[in-house]
């Protein structure tokens, strides 16, 4: 046995093979489980809008239910972030934006939760909404170019025509948003 440090003596054969395929597998393996924590959350974050706005709507609760139940979620559950007045109402958003739970948990739960966000955000109507949901997983948008084309996209006409001349399957745009100019679509 040599008694030069592990770093300094030559690996066996075949070892950096081997290596470069464990450094593969174990990535691999840490963004499904980051995606499957995401996904998770997205889920609970809608069920938890949804439970709001059916209580909302039976008990006739308001607003001031938000600003507790917030202040409840953080004292159980101090160590995790989330539970704040703002992002409570943003999942009560998110419910109502998205009332199809079996479309929630096959298409939007793929997205990170401050996607979803950008999406309520810069898409006012639910048309456009799911459009963009279809198509960012039907193309693999990356998440800043899901982002762009959500700020971009719906007010553009120029963004518009350029997405009609590149779109291989030919799938409507949703309707044009801009105040400013008319599409031909309008």
């Amino acid at each position: 046995m040599s008694d030069l440090p592990v770093g300094l003596t030559s690996p066996p054969e075949g070892y950096t093979d081997w290596l470069v395929e464990l450094k593969a597998r174990i990535h691999t393996a840490q963004q499904r489980a980051t995606l499957a924590v995401n996904r998770e959350l997205v889920l609970l974050y809608w069920q938890i809008g949804r439970d709001i706005l059916a209580r909302q709507a039976s008990q006739g609760w308001g607003a001031k239910v938000i600003e507790r139940l917030a202040q409840d979620l953080r004292a159980a559950f101090p160590d995790m972030k989330g539970f704040s007045p703002r992002n409570l109402k943003y999942m009560r958003a998110f419910a109502e934006a998205w009332p199809d739970a079996e479309f929630v948990q096959q298409a939007v739960a793929q997205f990170p939760w401050y996607h979803q966000l950008a999406l309520l955000d810069r898409l006012p109507d639910p048309e456009s909404r799911r459009w963009y949901g279809v198509k960012a997983i039907e193309y693999n948008w990356s998440a800043q170019h899901r982002t762009d084309r959500a700020r971009i996209g719906a007010r553009s006409c120029i963004y518009r025509r350029r997405f009609a001349m590149s779109n291989p399957s030919n799938a409507p745009f949703p309707r044009c948003l801009s105040s400013r100019r008319r599409c031909a679509d309008r």
